[in-house]
Formats: C-alpha cells, sequence, structure tokens
C-alpha cells in the first residue's frame, strides 16, 4: 500500500524486508515476527494494541510504520448470507472482495487488480475499465480487515493473477508463510487465464492450487472468448501441470463456466476427458452468469449434473458449483462499477 505521512505499512511485507527496515532504524529485529504476528493474525488497527513488545519500542515503531489495513467502504450481503465488500486504494483504485460461507466452510475471494486487461468476454470486470495493479498490501489487506473468519481464499475476484505475478507470488507467500498468516498451502488457490511464464513461477515459487479458466477444451473456441489464448495456449498450461512434481499433493483444476448451446455438447465433454484423463486434474463446473446485454444463458442443472458424472466415471475428478450472491451482483467488477455510476452522478 502507499505511504501514508512516510510511514511504511507493515501488510505486504515479508518477514526479510520487516528484519533489514528494523535494524536501518536501530529497532531490534527480534521483533519482527512478533510484529508480523500482530498485524497479519491479529488484525491490530494501531500498535497500542501490542502487549508483548516493550513501550519505548512501540513508540519508535509507530514513529516508523503502520499496520496498512484499510477497511471497506462499501459491503451488500446477499439473502444467501454472502457479503461483498468495496475498496478503494489510497489513489482511488477500487476492487471487491466477497465472503462465501458455506457451513464450516469460509472462503473469501479477492482481487489482485483494479480491473483487467484480459478482455474475457464472460468477465464483468474488464467491462469497468482498467485500473492498475494491487500490492500486496492491498491484496493481504481484503483478508485481514474482514469482519469475518476465513478457511479459503482464492485469487478469482477481479484481475488476472499472471499480469501482476509479482505482487501475487509475495501475497500467496504471506498467507502461507509460518511468520504471516499460516493459512495452510491447501487453502489458498490462484486462478489463471494461463499466462504461461506466471503459471511457471507460481509452481515454482509458491505452495498455493492453480485453477486454469477453460471455458472451451478447443483452442479456436476458447481464443473467441479468451483473447490470451493467442499469446498463451492453455495446453502450456496444462502441460506444465502434467509435468509437474506434484508429490506433496497441490490441487490443480480447470474453472469450466457451461453456456447453453456453447461448450456443454457431448464433443466437449469427450474432448475435456481426453484432455484430462490420467492427469488428476480435477473440473469445476460453474454456472454462467450473463454480462451486460448478452442473451446467452446457463446450461441447466441437469445438464451440468450430467457433465460431472460422466466425467467422475472416467476417472476425472469433478464438481458442480452453485452460484452465490446472485441478487447482489457478486459477479466479479459490478459493486465497483455500480459506484462508478455513482461518482459520476
Amino acid at each position: 500500500m502507499a505511504k501514508t505521512l512516510d510511514r511504511i505499512p507493515i501488510a505486504g511485507l515479508n518477514l526479510s524486508e520487516i528484519q533489514a527496515l528494523l535494524m536501518n532504524r536501530g529497532i531490534d529485529a527480534g521483533y519482527s515476527r512478533r510484529l508480523l504476528y500482530w498485524v497479519y493474525r491479529r488484525r491490530i488497527s494501531s500498535f497500542g494494541e501490542i502487549n508483548d513488545i516493550p513501550r519505548k519500542t512501540l513508540v519508535a515503531m509507530g514513529e516508523t510504520f503502520m499496520t496498512g489495513l484499510v477497511a471497506p467502504m462499501d459491503s451488500e450481503v446477499s439473502d444467501d448470507g454472502s457479503v461483498k465488500y468495496l475498496y478503494s486504494t489510497s489513489e482511488g483504485l477500487l476492487h471487491e472482495t466477497v465472503w462465501l460461507p458455506d457451513g464450516k466452510r469460509q472462503t473469501v475471494c479477492i482481487s489482485v487488480q483494479s480491473g483487467c486487461r484480459m478482455g474475457c468476454r464472460f468477465c464483468a470486470t474488464g467491462q469497468n475499465g482498467w485500473g492498475g495493479n494491487l500490492t500486496a498490501g492491498e491484496i493481504v489487506n481484503q483478508i485481514i480487515s474482514l469482519p469475518h473468519g476465513f478457511t479459503n481464499i482464492v485469487l478469482m475476484g477481479m484481475g488476472e493473477p499472471g499480469d501482476n505475478i509479482e505482487e501475487v507470488i509475495k501475497a500467496c507467500n504471506i498467507f502461507t508463510a509460518e511468520w504471516g498468516m499460516a493459512a495452510g498451502r491447501g487453502r489458498v488457490t490462484v486462478s489463471t487465464v494461463g499466462v504461461t511464464p506466471s503459471v511457471k513461477r507460481l509452481l515454482d515459487e509458491t505452495e498455493c492450487n492453480i485453477t486454469l479458466s477453460l471455458h472451451s477444451p478447443f483452442p479456436d473456441e476458447r481464443l473467441r472468448v479468451i483473447p490470451a489464448e493467442a499469446i498463451w495456449p492453455f495446453n502450456e498450461t496444462l502441460r506444465l501441470m502434467k509435468e509437474f512434481d506434484n508429490s506433496r499433493k497441490r490441487r490443480f483444476s480447470v474453472a469450466y463456466v457451461m453456456i447453453e448451446g456453447k461448450n456443454d455438447s457431448d464433443r466437449h465433454l469427450e474432448e475435456l476427458k481426453r484432455l484430462l484423463s490420467g492427469t488428476a486434474i480435477r473440473v469445476n463446473l460453474l454456472p454462467y452468469h450473463p454480462v451486460g446485454g448478452d442473451d446467452e444463458r446457463s446450461s441447466d442443472t441437469a445438464t451440468m449434473m450430467r457433465f460431472k458424472h460422466l466425467l467422475v466415471t472416467s476417472g476425472i475428478g469433478a464438481s458442480v458449483r452453485r452460484s452465490r450472491g446472485a441478487d447482489i451482483w457478486a459477479g466479479c467488477g459490478m459493486l465497483a462499477g455500480k459506484a462508478r455510476i455513482k461518482d459520476k452522478g
């Protein structure tokens, strides 16, 4: 996050960075882990809440640092209990977070950019325009500043993680590190259209799960909906997943948004089976939500359940994800879009 009054935000820093900053300012670097603990796990609003660091040291820290945590500026609650939050950076970049409770599972869907440059036809975010990249601190803040707990984190909100890979990798490591949020490597998932160099870095430099947004198993069809296919063919991401030494059992999957008459035929099903058979790559089948004046419709429940059944019986893990927060337009980009409209009014 941006500096305020020349103080340095803690949110977004890793252990080595905070150690170096403390030493440079004559503060005992041995307090690094405690300071990160209070920010990343206790979610403090001020250093005055810290009770295991000497007061003199806290005063010195307060002159140099700030927590870097910012509360959301707006929210909407769905009838199903989902909550959508709107944030703004100090530069005015709007971005969204969705909290999705489901029994004991509490998933937080977070953004990595304000807007998106990928131009995927079925996604609302790009229609609201491009703002800019979020910092690791602004990404992490979307979890820490919420008034809820969480069990799972998905980087599946506004923006393409592969287009902001340095900050995304830094945030993912903060999520999973024992000196950070200690979320557990199996609890963090990054969703991408398959920016090949960035996927390789996610595999090599993080322990997160990876989901490829596929849309169609046929490259020519996918290209019409996901322009990134022209530069980074999805088969390259699948190849990286298939060849990766997955002895630590990271979850690799494809997200398949089902559109009636477009990608839900037997031909599509058979190609999915051919691509994924024997790979341990799962398929998440999702309903389609029309964008703008789009007259296309989601495949019906029976079709989606049939797809799932036939994938599972062929040995491919599959699930049907139910829609959440439809009454508050919880599709990515909508709340930020409405905020922009109000600002212009």
